[in-house]
C-alpha cells in the first residue's frame, strides 16, 4: 500500500496529504421558532400576524362575541372545523402506515434475518411486466426491504420494470400507455366541488335573511289585509325581491370563488419536474410520472412519487407531512424507500418511481382530503370584528324598543295619529291587538337589518371581484400567483422588499466570460490550445464529475442539451468549447464520494477513483471559501506554483467560481477516509468568471419603487464585489461613494451584532453580500422590530425561512424550489423583479 504522503505517480506535481486533516464546515443555521409571534394576546381582535395564525388564535377571536351571521360571515374565511376533520384523517393514515410498519419490524426482528441472495423468481406475472402491481405497491408501502433484495435490490427491480439505471425508461407514448395501464397514473380522485344548489341553500340559511323572509311574509299578510291585495303587496313584496337578489349574488359569488380555488388548487398541485427518459433530462409535470422513471431529486425538490433510491449522497427528506416527525431522514442502501409528498431537505440523488397516484400513501391522504379553503386576511379580521360588534349593538337596540314599545302598547301610552288609545283592555279586539304587535315587532326587525351590516360582507366580495377583473385587464396578474388572499391587502402596504439577486434582478443566463488557469487569462475562454495537457486532463474531469448537471448529445445529430442550474450550465458549455466528452470522462472514473453543494457551505466536492488507483477530490465554489484552502496552483504549463496573497481577483463578473483538486496515490482508496472529503492543501487550477445580465426593465422598477417611498435591498450570497456591480447596474445603489458599510455588508459581519445594534444597522443596510440563510432571516426580523412592512423574494430552500416570516414572501415560478413556494404567499412565474414591482403598484393606495 503506498503511503498517504506519496504524490501522484501522473505529474509529482500536487501536494502530499498530510495526516489528520479535518473538513471544519460551518454549523446549520439556527431553527426559526414561531411561537413567539402568534403569542396570545389579552385582545382578541389583536390579531397582530395573521399569517400563518394558529387555530386556537382565529377560535378565541370568533368566539369572543356573540356572531349572528356566521354562516356568511366565515364564507369566505377558513373553516376551523374542516381543518380539524383534514388534521383528524391525516393523522389516521399515518397511524395505519405506521402500524404496518411496525407489524413489518416485529416479523423481520422474529426472524432475526434478511434473505440475501441472487434474485428469486417472482411469481407469475397478471401484466405486461414482471412484477404487478399489488407487489410492487405492497413493497413499496410496507417499506419492505427483504422484498426489494429478493427482488435483487434496485438493480434487479429496474429490470422487472424494464427500466435502465442510467437512461432511464423510453418514454415514447406507446411505453407510456403501457405503464399507466399497468401501474396506474400519478393522478388521484379528486372530490367533486359543491353544486350552485348547494351554494343556494347555504346564501339562505343566514339569521338576518330568514328574519328579513319572516318580516316579508309579515308586512305581505299585514299589507294585503289593511290596504287590499292591489296595494298592499308593495312592502313585502319589495322585501322579498331584495332577499332574492342577495341571495342569488352571494350563491353566484360564492360559487365563482370556489371555481377560482379549484383552479389554483391545480395550480398549485401541478409541479414541474426533471426525469432521465431516454439518455436525456427532460421537464414534465408531475401528473406524468409514470411507475419505472428516474428522477433526479436535488435539495428543495418535492418527491413527486413513491419510490426507491438508486444513488444518493447525504439525502436527507423531510417526512413531516406524512409522519408527522419534524426531523428529517436520512436516505441511503439500508433506507432506501421515499415517500410521495416529502421534502428534499438536503442533498442529491436519484430514485426508482414504483407507485404513483392512488397507489401511494400521498395520494390516499390527497383523495381524501378537500383543499377548498380560504384564509383570514387582515381586513376580513378588522372588518368582522367591526361587523360583530355593531350586530350586537343592534340586536340589543332592536330588543330593547321591542320590550319598551310593547310595555308603552299594553300600558295605553301608544296612541293613534287621532289622540285615540291603540290598545284598552277588555275593548280592543283580538285581531287589532295582534296588527298592533305585528306592527311593533316590524319596526323592531327593521331595526336589526338597518343596524346589523349584512350588506358589509357581500360589498366586499363584489368589490373583490370587480378588482380582480381589472387586475386582470391590466395584466396585474399576468406573471403572479396569489397563494395567500392577505398578501394582496398587504402588499400595497410594503415599505421595503428585500430581493435576491441571481434570476431575480438578473436573467439567470450565465456563460463564462472569463477563465483563469494560473495567472494567464485564457483569451478566448474555450481555446484548450493554451492548456497544457495534464491541466486540460483534470480541469474537464473536475467538471464533468462535479456537477448535478448532464449533456445530451443526441446520436442522429442535432443541438446539444445541457441540463443543470444556470452555473452549471455555464461551466459545462465553456467545458464542452475546451473539448470535453461528458460521458467518456465520468466513465474514466469512479465517483467514491460526493459533498452535494450548499448555499451555507458554498462549496461542493467529489471524489473520484481512476483505473490507476489514484484518487482526485475535486471541490469547486465560492472563490474565497476554496482560495482560503489553497496552498499553490497549476500554472498554464502544468507547474506547481506557490499561491499569492491577494488571492480573489478584482472583478466585475456577476459569479466568480474556484475549481481545486487534491490528490494521492493508494492500491486501497476504501480504507483512506475519502469521505472526509479533504478541504485543505489544495491547488488551484481554475478561476472562472461568469457574466449574468440584468433583467430589461429592473432599473425602471428600481425607480418607481425609490418613487414610491419603498426601500429595494438586495440580499445575495455572492461576494460584496459582484453585489456591488449589479446593485450599481439596476440602481439599487446610485454611486459608487455610496457602497460603504454599513450600505453594502457582509452577512458574516451583520450577524455579529447584537439584537439592538441590528435593528439600527439594517435600517441602512441596501447590500447584503455572502448572506446566509441565517443571515437573511437576521435581517428581516430587525426589519420588522424596526416598523417596516417587508416583502421578500427568493428562490432557494435557504430562503424559506425568511420568506415564511415576512408580511408578504414571493417566490420564483421557474427557478424556485418547492420548499420556498410552500413557504411563499405569491409566486412570480416569470422570476423577475418587475412583476414583483407591478403587483406591488396596483395595490398600493392611491393619492
Amino acid at each position: 500500500m503506498a503511503s498517504r504522503g506519496s504524490t501522484s505517480s501522473a505529474n509529482g506535481l500536487l501536494p502530499p496529504l498530510s495526516g489528520n486533516h479535518h473538513d471544519e464546515e460551518a454549523g446549520p443555521s439556527k431553527a426559526f421558532d414561531h411561537d413567539d409571534i402568534h403569542a396570545p394576546t389579552s385582545d382578541p381582535f389583536d390579531i397582530a400576524h395573521t399569517k400563518n395564525a394558529p387555530f386556537e388564535t382565529l377560535r378565541r377571536w370568533r368566539q369572543a362575541a356573540l356572531v349572528l351571521n356566521a354562516s356568511r360571515r366565515f364564507r369566505y374565511t377558513l373553516d376551523l372545523k374542516k381543518e380539524e376533520e383534514k388534521e383528524q384523517r391525516r393523522r389516521m393514515i399515518r397511524a395505519h402506515a405506521q402500524v404496518i410498519r411496525a407489524a413489518l419490524l416485529f416479523r423481520l426482528a422474529g426472524e432475526r434475518q434478511i434473505v440475501l441472495g441472487p434474485m428469486t423468481s417472482p411469481s407469475t406475472p397478471t401484466g405486461d411486466y414482471a412484477i404487478d402491481l399489488e407487489k410492487l405497491a405492497s413493497m413499496t408501502r410496507d417499506h419492505n426491504l427483504s422484498a426489494l433484495q429478493e427482488y435483487g435490490g434496485v438493480k434487479g427491480l429496474s429490470e422487472l420494470l424494464e427500466t435502465n439505471l442510467d437512461k432511464g425508461i423510453n418514454g415514447d407514448e406507446t411505453d407510456l400507455l403501457r405503464r399507466r395501464n399497468s401501474f396506474g397514473s400519478n393522478t388521484y380522485p379528486r372530490k367533486k366541488g359543491r353544486s350552485f344548489l348547494r351554494f343556494l341553500w347555504e346564501a339562505w340559511q343566514d339569521l338576518t335573511l330568514i328574519i328579513l323572509i319572516v318580516a316579508a311574509v309579515v308586512s305581505l299578510i299585514l299589507g294585503i289585509k289593511t290596504e287590499g291585495p292591489k296595494e298592499g303587496w308593495y312592502d313585502g313584496g319589495s322585501i322579498a325581491f331584495a332577499v332574492f337578489l342577495v341571495i342569488i349574488v352571494t350563491a353566484v359569488s360564492d360559487y365563482r370563488q370556489s371555481l377560482q380555488f379549484q383552479n389554483l388548487n391545480q395550480e398549485k398541485q401541478n409541479i414541474l419536474l426533471e426525469v432521465l427518459r431516454g439518455g436525456r433530462i427532460v421537464k414534465i409535470s408531475i401528473f406524468d410520472i409514470v411507475v419505472g422513471d428516474v428522477v433526479p431529486l436535488k435539495i428543495g425538490d418535492q418527491v413527486p412519487a413513491d419510490g426507491i433510491l438508486i444513488a444518493g449522497h447525504s439525502l436527507a427528506i423531510d417526512e413531516s407531512s406524512m409522519t408527522g416527525e419534524s426531523k428529517t431522514v436520512h436516505k441511503d442502501q439500508k433506507a432506501p424507500f421515499l415517500m410521495s409528498g416529502c421534502k428534499v431537505a438536503d442533498g442529491v440523488g436519484t430514485m426508482l418511481v414504483t407507485g404513483v397516484g392512488i397507489n401511494t400513501e400521498w395520494g390516499l391522504l390527497m383523495a381524501s382530503i378537500s383543499e377548498d379553503t380560504g384564509e383570514e386576511t387582515p381586513l376580513q379580521v378588522r372588518l368582522n370584528g367591526v361587523a360583530t360588534f355593531i350586530g350586537i349593538v343592534g340586536l340589543s337596540v332592536a330588543v330593547s324598543v321591542l320590550a319598551v314599545l310593547l310595555v308603552r302598547y299594553f300600558t295605553g301610552y301608544t296612541k293613534n295619529p287621532d289622540g285615540t288609545v291603540q290598545f284598552v283592555h277588555g275593548k280592543t279586539s283580538v285581531s287589532g291587538t295582534v296588527d298592533g304587535v305585528i306592527k311593533i315587532f316590524t319596526i323592531a326587525v327593521t331595526i336589526v337589518v338597518v343596524a346589523v351590516p349584512e350588506g358589509l360582507p357581500l360589498a366586499v366580495t363584489l368589490t373583490l371581484a370587480y378588482s380582480m377583473r381589472k387586475m386582470m385587464a391590466d395584466k396585474a396578474l399576468a406573471n403572479v400567483q396569489v397563494r395567500r388572499l392577505s398578501a394582496c391587502e398587504t402588499m400595497g402596504s410594503a415599505t421595503t422588499i428585500c430581493s435576491d439577486k441571481t434570476g431575480t434582478l438578473t436573467q439567470n443566463q450565465m456563460t463564462v466570460v472569463e477563465a483563469y488557469v494560473g495567472r494567464k487569462r485564457i483569451n478566448p475562454p474555450g481555446d484548450s490550445s493554451q492548456l497544457h495537457p495534464l491541466v486540460s486532463s483534470l480541469l474537464v474531469e473536475g467538471i464533468a464529475q462535479n456537477t448535478t448537471g448532464k449533456v445530451f448529445v443526441p446520436k442522429g445529430g442535432g443541438d446539444m442539451e445541457v441540463s443543470g442550474s444556470p452555473t452549471e450550465k455555464a461551466i459545462l458549455c465553456w467545458a464542452v468549447e475546451l473539448g470535453m466528452n461528458f460521458d467518456l470522462v465520468r466513465s474514466e472514473s469512479v465517483v467514491l464520494d460526493v459533498f452535494p453543494f450548499n448555499s451555507e457551505k458554498k462549496r461542493g466536492g467529489v471524489a473520484v477513483k481512476l483505473s490507476n488507483f489514484e484518487v482526485h477530490i475535486h471541490w469547486k465554489g465560492a472563490a474565497e471559501i476554496v482560495l482560503a484552502s489553497c496552498t499553490g496552483y497549476l500554472d498554464s504549463n502544468g507547474c506547481l506554483q506557490s499561491i499569492e496573497e491577494d488571492k480573489v481577483r478584482n472583478s466585475g463578473c456577476s459569479r466568480i467560481v474556484v475549481g481545486a483538486v487534491i490528490t494521492y496515490c493508494t492500491d486501497e482508496p476504501l480504507q483512506l477516509g475519502y469521505k472526509l472529503l479533504l478541504i485543505v492543501d489544495l491547488v488551484l487550477i481554475l478561476f472562472d468568471c461568469m457574466k449574468d445580465p440584468c433583467r430589461p426593465g429592473v432599473k425602471d422598477a428600481v425607480k418607481v419603487c425609490t418613487a414610491a417611498g419603498v426601500k429595494v435591498r438586495m440580499v445575495t450570497g455572492d461576494n460584496l464585489r459582484t453585489a456591488k456591480a449589479i446593485a450599481l447596474e439596476c440602481g439599487i445603489l446610485a454611486t459608487s461613494e455610496e457602497a460603504t458599510e454599513p450600505t453594502i455588508i457582509e452577512g458574516r459581519v451583520f450577524r455579529e451584532f447584537s439584537e439592538k445594534e441590528r435593528e439600527q444597522v439594517a435600517k441602512k443596510v441596501t447590500v447584503m453580500g455572502r448572506s446566509s440563510p441565517n443571515d437573511k432571516l437576521l435581517l428581516v426580523q430587525a426589519l420588522r422590530k424596526g416598523g417596516e412592512v417587508v416583502a421578500v423574494t427568493g428562490d432557494g430552500t435557504n430562503d424559506a425561512p425568511a420568506l415564511h416570516e415576512v408580511y408578504i414572501g414571493l417566490s420564483m415560478g421557474i427557478q424556485g424550489t418547492e420548499v420556498a413556494k410552500e413557504s411563499s404567499d405569491i409566486i412570480i412565474l416569470d422570476d423577475n423583479f418587475a412583476s414583483v414591482v407591478k403587483f406591488q403598484k396596483f395595490f398600493a393606495p392611491r393619492k
